[in-house]
């Protein structure tokens, strides 16, 4: 690693983890740390029982769990989430699959540092139910997007996207399974090209 250069990620997650997964072992195929100066080194979730909790430990890195469901409001579990997540002095802060809405207090700490994958071609579609909307609309083509997090849902500067078609006779599961394989291309190629800038 360069001397001077230590740029640590954390990944939020709430569910199985793949996209955490595809960026981790990006980080190590291309050498991130070598090259950049940068590596995952936390994954945080608001699920205990998240899959992606068990394959982040498999992976060798450190995981906390913080229930949401323990605290009495948004503002207290994003502070207690704040918390936890500035003792790993982030460089980026990656919502990967992380389903909370976060506080305008949560994103002004990491203004400029916190990033997300959003399932639709942005600014179409913001919000939930991506692929069904895409579906109900007519449209012939799908994707996703990786953009930075601002007090506006889903209105951030974007970073990267990938298309993918949407075919004669999908639904919301095969076009979301579509969609989720390029995420797994596109995202940790967006983090990459972040670090990668920042010199």
């Amino acid at each position: 690693m360069r001397a001077g250069v230590n740029k640590n990620i954390v990944i939020l997650i709430s569910g199985s983890g793949s996209n955490m997964a595809a960026i981790v072992q990006a980080s190590r195929r291309q050498h991130w740390e070598e090259r950049h100066g940068a590596r995952v080194v936390a994954v945080l979730s608001n699920k205990p029982d998240a899959p992606g909790l068990s394959l982040a430990r498999e992976l060798g890195l450190a995981t906390t769990a913080l229930d949401h469901r323990g605290y009495p409001n948004r503002e207290a579990f994003d502070a207690a989430l704040i918390a936890a997540i500035d003792r790993h002095a982030p460089t980026l802060v990656v919502l990967a699959g992380f389903m909370r809405i976060l506080t305008s207090g949560f994103v002004a700490h990491y203004a400029g540092r916190l990033i997300n994958i959003h399932p639709s071609l942005l600014p179409a579609f913001t919000g939930l139910h991506t692929h069904q909307r895409a579906i109900d609309a007519g449209c012939c083509f799908a994707g996703c997007t990786v953009h930075r997090v601002t007090h506006d849902l889903d209105h951030g500067e974007i970073l990267d996207q990938a298309v993918v078609p949407v075919l004669p006779g999908d639904d919301a599961t095969t076009l979301s399974a579509r969609v989720l394989s390029q995420e797994h291309i596109v995202y940790p190629r967006a983090i990459e090209r972040l670090l990668a800038n920042e010199g």
